[in-house]
């Protein structure tokens, strides 16, 4: 089965008097490794510390593999999506403010 290759003017979306909201970008690759950071740390350690007592006498690389089976799914799929989420809410919260400024500052 082939896929019709992307045209202008099959993809093109019409302009709508009531798209006037403006959405912010994504995050920054910055902002997304600080959030993701945010989101590994704190579950590293307390990683270490509930399993550490249990895989003290195991080879590091045994605890690494434990500890990160545990931490990068929850970070994946709980953790980050709700910083992500909170971090759109902020910019979104940011953009209206400034709009309402701009608003006011040339009424």
């Amino acid at each position: 089965m082939t896929v019709p290759a992307a045209t202008p003017q099959t993809d093109a979306v019409a302009p709508d008097a009531t798209a006037a909201v403006v959405r912010p970008q994504g995050p920054s690759l910055h902002m997304r490794a600080l959030i993701t950071w945010i989101a590994i740390f704190p579950l590293v350690s307390v990683g270490m510390l509930l399993l550490g007592p249990i895989m003290e006498p195991w080879h590091p690389v045994l605890r690494a593999l434990v500890l990160t089976a545990f931490v990068v799914p929850t970070a994946v799929y709980l953790v980050v999506p709700r910083l992500m989420a909170g971090h759109g809410a902020l910019s979104r919260r940011a953009i209206e403010r400034s709009a309402q400024r701009a608003a006011r500052k040339s009424a």
